[in-house]
């Protein structure tokens, strides 16, 4: 049997560790017969490689060049940190590969040191792209994308692991995007299916 890829692998851990079922609120206020708590595979040691090896592969198959990834804490936080240290093995066994460099967005500026919304990364005229976990709204992702442009970073792609595709999340990250592609690893719906194929693995 051939291996899976770091895709692959992404999409049976979220549906295995995940995904559940049952009535739950979302941020956005509505409510859902499903939830993805997706920091339960991005904060697990496999799931987070496989998350930065997945997301890295995405954008070199969409030829998106950058210099950085980052997004709105605390959802992003451990995307942005395995994205940037699987662009360091990339680089390693393929030389040239270009480094992709880490940085957080505050929800609010801090009141002391520095006062600075962005943590990590910041170089104006760097390329970056916006990383979150599960898209609804967009909102997390739009607040990233518009930190990042105050600070003089242009934003070439957006990109999330989940995109629930509801609550006009799709039209509203790409009016913010402003013509930058928004990209998915996985609909709601292939979770849901691999969630559920794996609760009855053999054909009735």
């Amino acid at each position: 049997m051939p291996a899976q890829s770091f895709t692959q692998q992404l999409l049976s851990l979220l549906a295995r560790t995940s995904f559940r079922l049952g009535q739950f609120k979302l941020s956005s206020g509505g409510t859902s017969d499903y939830y993805i708590d997706s920091r339960t595979t991005t904060l697990h040691a496999e799931g987070g490689r496989v998350t930065g090896h997945a997301l890295v592969e995405l954008l070199e198959q969409n030829g998106i060049g950058a210099d950085a990834v980052g997004g709105l804490t605390l959802g992003a936080d451990p995307i942005v940190s395995n994205v940037a240290t699987a662009s360091a093995w990339r680089a390693i066994s393929h030389p040239g590969s270009p480094l992709l460099h880490g940085f957080l967005v505050r929800k609010a500026e801090k009141a002391h040191g520095t006062g600075r919304r962005i943590e990590g990364f910041c170089r104006a005229g760097a390329r970056v792209v916006i990383v979150d976990d599960v898209c609804t709204t967009g909102a997390s992702t739009i607040t990233a994308i518009e930190s990042a442009r105050e600070a003089g970073m242009p934003v070439v792609a957006a990109v999330c692991i989940v995109e629930r595709e509801e609550a006009n999340g799709r039209p509203a990250v790409e009016a913010a995007a402003e013509g930058a592609p928004f990209l998915r690893l996985f609909t709601a719906n292939e979770v849901r299916g691999e969630h559920v194929r794996q609760l009855d693995p053999q054909p009735s």
